[in-house]
């Protein structure tokens, strides 16, 4: 068990960087509007706007890429050597982000013309979290014991969210660092956030290094003297021989057309993916600074109080660990989606009232553990059992590009929003909020209109169910 649980750390530091990276924006949106985009005045404000949200997302645009060539790279050249190609680009983006005009021009030195290269990069960091979110939990599974599969594999879970907690914790001690200085922090701190990725990915890459591939990657390969030693490594001599066997009958098997089971298990697995994003999450991990500081709150606070809100993120994630085999998959989500409504509608209400920030930080906590608790761990747990297995490859990468593709949406049309003068007379920023509650209520009255419940079923049984439909 020792050396099953350190490959899995190690692969779940994959997991652990792709929180991370797509969060550590978060201390950095303010500094890159201020130096990339406000001082484009021949824009309007809605240009303006919807160029701070495409610099905000565009590493969200990389992810679809990346988790679209992850499959064919992890398949051809290894696992192993996919994480290893997926370190060296979160390494180089993260420091190439930070310092966008090295190579090209004095740091400094390009003023907003460096929004270019920045670009690029965060969109090089998109394509590695792509990566690692699909590479990562495959290798975890690959390697695991069947009786430990289930936990190791809630291991790439925590480490997302873990990676957004060390992040936010990051952010604020390199605010600290300037004593708090908006002009320090415009100037270098922001650099300084970006680049800190590069730490985890140098350890990613050096874990990558000093672990073996799959046995089931060796097997695909011909490899099987080498999957069988690593097998009799990670089990009993009973188990490993069971794998094997059962590795071998899974190569041969065949895949099915695509809609061989109809159009609406696809259609059902997409709108679980796009309303997961549309409940407006990444409004909250990717801008809770800016959403403090809109209601009031000082840099100090708007950063500490980041660090609240992602801490809640890892208690309520580790709760729907151990809840979603014993409540269901279908009344977690209704209960989540209930409680976004509430807390968003009540966002929206407090921005509109100009209320103090107190009250603020509570109703994100709350909306934060409703997505913890249901939407954030339990769509993956949805997607990964009602796809049947002839058809889950083509599927699973049509929802996860759904819902990489609904993520960059809404991280880029909250900042047209949320800087839009017309609507802000009338809302004051909370526009936004009210039309998350809005997606959080059809959110709820899709799946309980049009999703089956999965829990305690087998896989058979749940491709049963679409053949009827």
């Amino acid at each position: 068990m020792g050396l099953v649980m350190g490959l899995a750390i190690g692969a779940a530091l994959g997991g652990l960087l792709f929180g991370y990276d797509t969060a550590v924006i978060n201390g950095a949106v303010e500094s890159i509007k201020h130096n990339f985009v406000d001082p484009r005045i021949d824009l309007s404000e809605l240009e303006r706007n919807s160029l701070a949200g495409q610099a905000t997302g565009i590493a969200l645009l990389g992810c679809v890429f990346g988790s679209i060539f992850a499959g064919p790279i992890a398949t051809w050249l290894g696992r192993r050597v996919g994480m290893l190609i997926a370190a060296f680009l979160f390494f180089a983006s993260s420091v190439l982000s930070g310092y966008p005009e090295l190579g090209l021009a004095p740091i400094g030195g390009m003023g907003v013309d460096a929004l270019n290269p920045f670009m690029v990069y965060r969109f090089l960091g998109g394509v590695a979290i792509g990566m690692a979110s699909l590479i990562s939990p495959m290798y975890i599974a690959e390697i695991a014991p069947p009786k430990q599969r289930g936990l190791l594999v809630t291991f790439q879970q925590l480490a997302i969210v873990g990676g957004m907690l060390l992040v936010a914790i990051v952010n604020l001690q390199i605010q600290r660092l300037g004593g708090g200085d908006e002009t320090w922090l415009h100037a270098t701190g922001w650099r300084w956030m970006l680049a800190s990725c590069a730490i985890p990915a140098a350890l990613f890459f050096l874990a990558a290094l000093m672990m073996p591939d799959t046995p089931r990657w060796y097997v695909l390969k011909g490899k099987e003297e080498k999957a069988r030693k690593l097998l009799n490594e990670l089990n009993d001599a009973d188990t490993a021989n069971a794998t094997y066997t059962e590795i071998k009958d899974s190569t041969t098997a065949h895949s099915g057309k695509l809609l061989s089971f109809g159009i609406g298990v696809l259609v059902v697995g997409v709108m679980l993916s796009i309303f997961q994003q549309f409940v407006g999450i990444n409004a909250v991990l990717y801008y809770s600074n800016l959403m403090f500081k809109n209601i009031g709150a000082g840099t100090d606070s708007a950063f500490l109080q980041t660090v609240i809100v992602m801490a809640t993120n890892v208690a309520f994630t580790l709760v729907a660990t151990f809840t979603v085999d014993s409540w269901g998959r279908k009344p977690l989500l209704i209960l989540g989606a209930i409680m976004m409504a509430l807390a968003m509608a009540a966002m929206g209400f407090m921005f509109q009232s100009k209320m103090e920030g107190t009250m603020l930080l509570a109703a994100a906590i709350f909306y934060i553990a409703g997505f913890a608790l249901s939407w954030g761990p339990v769509v993956w747990v949805m997607l990964s059992e009602m796809f049947p297995n002839s058809i889950k490859g083509a599927a699973m990468s049509i929802a996860v590009a759904a819902q990489w593709i609904s993520n960059y949406v809404v991280t880029w049309s909250f900042l047209v929003i949320d800087g839009d003068s017309g609507l802000n007379a009338t809302f004051n920023h909370g526009f936004a909020y009210y039309l998350y509650a809005g997606f959080s209520v059809l959110a709820a009255l899709f799946v309980w209109k049009f999703v089956p419940e999965t829990k305690g079923k087998t896989l058979e049984a749940i491709e049963g169910f679409w053949k009827k439909s």
